[in-house]
């Protein structure tokens, strides 16, 4: 850097500081307390207001709180620089590519995002070898309509012809179902809106497409209704007229059709499977893991009076099946905390007799899929992936799990799976290597893609990964993982990154992307904590830190974080804790329970007044993993869960900066309007909490990449600055 474009540097640092020490405080937010009696406890809400997302006073606030957060994000001076490197670390890498689905005839649809594209877009190729085709672009979207768009869902139909996509805008994943003819590159029909948490399921000959759809609510109806009673609707293609080419036909309606067992707040699925006479029906109880499946004749599905038969309910502990030919596989926990697999009939399922196919062991079971060879089952050991195949017909008859031997070591997931197809394409990463992509046949013949490539900073050789258990406060052992350059001094003096989640049975599978090498440059570790909550130990974790058991989630993270000071990986000082979405509650109450612990907190999109959870329409869904206000024994659980009602005036808390993108439709951005101004109010460490917002972004999904790299940059800018790293001092 020449000395004029040091000083040019020096100055707008300058400016900016400038800025900031002008608005040389937030807003202070009136308190309006609301004061409520749950069976017999009194609780006082100070900034109910703040739900009211019309309020042009909480808009203002919100406005000038982000404002304020952004003058000071801007002035550090490290921040600059640091953002500049994430984007050569993402820009060295030729691509991004997710969401791999192979088809009969070596056909391969994906979403790519190039080294200069700032969003994904979804792609065709004809074999691995074949030039790719574009063929929906999210960014031509944005640029004629001024806002950021991303592709929600794809869904290429039987014969690759055709693809049905979800499209949304500004991060609100409202989505509206689109269908492309491949060949063409035109539009078939009339987008379909209000199909939010959507997919489209196609008819094994192609005529039509399944999906699920959310009522037109009326104006003052209230936001908790969005989810009840949809609607599952059979769309069925033919020449595009003036109508836009739509024919729907109603299949079912939660809480209202009377021939299946559909509750109202129920998510009505509907889906065929290739090789079967049936239709199949899921009615999905929000984010609960088990799941019923109903079936009916497709022939006669269309029939307001068809019955649909049972073959399992949510009492079966089952959480995924798969089906060849009558053949119907089920993974379930019931007496089998980690899993197994079991094999019945579609046609006469008796899951009291069915043959167990992988018994109950160590390893976790994380996935079946069925491929025209074989069963294949996705395990899971530690952190380490593990596949294997169970052969079908008369040679299945008792068959074992067969290990299937991998290219590589590290997470594993199953990519694409096809029932007309042998074998399938999977995913391989690691903590310390970028993930790559798989595909492999009956024989265990694997070879690498080359869809996800591996750039000059995808696997760094100075790189560790260490994976330590640690005992919680009752002595149960909770897995670390900790990620960190070669030959650290273990002296208490670097800068600590510590991530979880905890909700859900969801795993932090080991995952290295290009920009945290940045991280790790600057002497970072990153540290993941599986706690209880999780399922880093199958549905025995996720039980354990569920309901009453959810203060084992943020106990873990607190041992975790102790752990990481007494082995002098790092200090109080030089801690920070992280945690997005459901992850609010671990991080919220971390930081309320033990305020002294932690130098940096940072909640994203979290929820952290889950007292108020399900008064926000995405909250009924998650009723079941976090209960309801309703039930005394639940109200107490979602007490101990909301992080507001935890600040106490007078403490010193951490310096805490929190994320939130304002068209989140899973978590409403009043969990961090609250919270930062309980904190502003409350606090006595001196040390800012600032609210971070984004109004043309959500939950994450969809995010581009330019706002994934501005959101990181302030992360670690906000941690070091927090840490005294003197190239981060304002």
């Amino acid at each position: 850097m020449t000395r004029s474009a040091r000083l040019a540097s020096a100055l707008c640092v300058a400016l900016a500081f400038f800025v900031a020490a002008a608005n040389a405080a937030p807003p202070v937010a009136a308190v309006k307390p609301v004061t409520e009696t749950y069976f017999g406890t009194t609780v006082i809400d100070p900034y109910r207001y703040m739900e009211d997302s019309n309020s042009p006073e909480v808009g203002q606030w919100a406005k000038a709180q982000g404002d304020y957060t952004r003058s000071v994000l801007d002035a550090i001076p490290g921040r600059a620089p640091l953002l500049a490197r994430i984007a050569e670390l993402e820009a060295s890498v030729q691509a991004r590519v997710i969401n791999v689905q192979r088809l009969p005839n070596d056909v391969y649809f994906y979403e790519k995002r190039g080294a200069t594209d700032n969003q994904f877009k979804l792609y065709l190729r004809h074999g691995l070898n074949g030039a790719e085709k574009l063929l929906i672009d999210p960014e031509a979207l944005a640029q004629a309509k001024g806002a950021p768009y991303a592709i929600n869902f794809f869904s290429p139909s039987n014969d690759g012809k055709r693809v049905a996509y979800g499209m949304s805008a500004g991060g609100s994943e409202e989505a509206s179902i689109h269908v492309l003819d491949v060949a063409t590159g035109k539009e078939l029909i009339a987008p379909i809106d209000r199909a939010h948490y959507s997919e489209a399921r196609w008819m094994a000959d192609d005529s039509g497409f399944f999906y699920f759809r959310q009522r037109e609510l009326a104006k003052d109806a209230p936001e908790t209704d969005k989810y009840r009673f949809q609607t599952a609707y059979f769309h069925r293609l033919r020449d595009k007229t003036a109508d836009g080419g739509r024919q729907d036909a109603a299949i079912i309606t939660a809480g209202e059709s009377t021939n299946i067992a559909i509750a109202p707040e129920d998510f009505p699925i509907v889906a065929t499977v290739p090789g079967t006479p049936y239709v199949f029906a899921l009615p999905l109880n929000g984010v609960q893991n088990e799941i019923s499946v109903f079936v009916a004749p497709r022939a006669a599905v269309f029939d307001p009076k068809v019955k649909w038969r049972a073959l399992f309910s949510r009492a079966d502990d089952v959480t995924s099946f798969a089906i060849h030919g009558d053949d119907l596989y089920l993974l379930s926990h019931k007496e089998a905390l980690r899993f197994k697999v079991l094999k019945t009939s579609v046609a006469h399922p008796d899951l009291a007799h069915a043959e167990v196919v992988v018994a109950p062991s160590r390893e976790v079971v994380v996935g079946i899929s069925a491929a025209s060879d074989a069963l294949y089952v996705q395990a899971r050991d530690g952190t380490v992936g593990k596949l294997y195949r169970v052969a079908y017909g008369k040679n299945g008859k008792n068959a074992k799990p067969v290990p299937v031997p991998l290219p590589r070591e590290g997470s594993l997931e199953i990519s694409s799976s096809d029932i007309r197809l042998p074998g399938g394409v999977i995913q391989i990463g690691s903590w310390t290597r970028d993930f790559g992509y798989y595909a492999f046949d009956a024989m265990n013949h694997f070879v690498d893609t080359g869809l996800q490539t591996i750039g000059p900073f995808g696997a760094p050789e100075n790189l560790v990964a260490k994976e330590v258990l640690v005992k919680s406060h009752d002595g149960v052992e909770v897995p670390l993982s900790i990620v960190h350059m070669k030959n650290i001094k273990l002296d208490g003096s670097n800068p600590t990154h510590l991530y979880g989640y905890g909700s859900y049975g969801i795993t932090d599978d080991p995952i290295y992307i290009p920009r945290f090498l940045a991280w790790y440059e600057l002497g970072g570790i990153r540290a993941t904590c599986h706690v209880r909550g999780g399922g880093a130990y199958g549905e025995e974790w996720h039980l354990a830190g569920r309901l009453a058991t959810k203060p084992n989630t943020w106990k873990d993270f607190i041992a975790c974080a102790e752990y990481l000071i007494k082995e002098g990986y790092t200090s109080t000082a030089k801690l920070a804790i992280n945690g997005g979405s459901a992850g609010g509650i671990l991080v919220g109450r971390a930081m309320t329970e033990r305020p002294d612990l932690f130098a940096v907190a940072v909640p994203e999109v979290g929820v952290l007044n889950a007292l108020r959870g399900e008064n926000s329409a995405n909250g009924i869904p998650n009723i079941p993993e976090f209960g309801t206000v309703r039930d005394e024994q639940q109200f107490k659980y979602l007490l101990a869960m909301d992080a507001l009602q935890h600040v106490q005036d007078g403490v010193p808390y951490p310096a805490t900066l929190l994320i939130h993108g304002i068209n989140d439709p899973r978590v409403p951005p009043w969990n961090s309007f609250k919270m930062t101004a309980r904190l502003q109010a409350a606090s006595t460490s001196g040390k800012p909490v600032l609210l971070r917002l984004d109004y043309e972004s959500g939950h994450g999904i969809g995010s581009t990449k330019s706002q994934r790299q501005q959101e990181y940059a302030d992360l670690w800018s906000f941690m070091l600055w927090q840490f005294g790293d003197p190239k981060f001092q304002p």
